[in-house]
């Protein structure tokens, strides 16, 4: 079981480049392309920086999205394209933070067997290692996750943890994702004004860090016996 948890998700991998490239084939070979245009993009994100309630609604969205399932990281690519790194950067995080919390205060209200049941078996190592670990189980599964957001917030509540544990868990393992996308969504905005100014250094370094990021905490999944999928 051990070994198995440590092979590379190579499928995952895999999934993840035929979408990359079936979505940049839609973009070039299909309609899509005549209304996707930098243009629009760009005229969408000077309404967003030129409305005054925009920063509140995209923080506020990150609730809903995570009970739905909806992909964080589109949101936070789309805040830092209009908002830009640094503003993006600080709306992105305190959106997942506000959804962390609310997702925890579900759990809490919740009886822990209906959070067992919706979380399943699989699972179970998870709930352990939450309380047996805490910070250091929350940290973890937030850099590589191993259930939905919103499921991770809900089990962490119903077991329950600490809510600074959950918190500082929660903000340092999500830190490294969202640097990522703040990093490729600052990339993605020069690119709709200059494609050439697009720095691949910076994007492969990304790469990398995530690369080692997740190695290690897998490496940390397996010695605690819990799934790192």
């Amino acid at each position: 079981m051990k070994r198995a948890r440590r092979r590379p998700a190579w499928g995952k991998i895999l999934l993840a480049a035929l979408v990359i490239a079936a979505l940049a084939a839609a973009w070039r070979y299909t309609p899509l392309s005549e209304y996707i245009t930098a243009e629009r993009i760009n005229g969408w994100a000077r309404t967003m920086r030129q409305t005054t309630w925009a920063p509140v609604v995209m923080i506020l969205a990150y609730t809903p999205a995570a009970f739905v399932m909806f992909p964080r990281p589109v949101l936070t690519l789309l805040t830092v394209i209009a908002f830009g790194p640094w503003l993006g950067f600080v709306y992105g995080m305190t959106g997942i933070i506000t959804a962390a919390l609310a997702t925890y205060y579900v759990g809490r209200l919740l009886p822990e067997k209906t959070v067992q049941r919706l979380a399943g078996d699989k699972l179970d190592d998870v709930i352990k290692a939450l309380r047996r670990h805490g910070f250091m189980a929350m940290l973890a599964v937030r850099i590589i996750p191993v259930a939905p957001f919103a499921v991770e917030g809900l089990i962490a509540g119903a077991v329950p943890i600490k809510l600074w544990d959950y918190t500082l868990g929660t903000f340092l393992g999500m830190l490294p994702g969202v640097l990522a996308t703040t990093v490729f969504g600052s990339q993605i905005a020069a690119a709709l004004e200059d494609p050439s100014t697009i720095n691949w250094w910076i994007v492969a370094a990304v790469l990398v860090a995530m690369i080692a990021l997740t190695w290690f905490v897998r490496r940390w999944f397996a010695a605690q016996g819990a799934p790192a999928k």
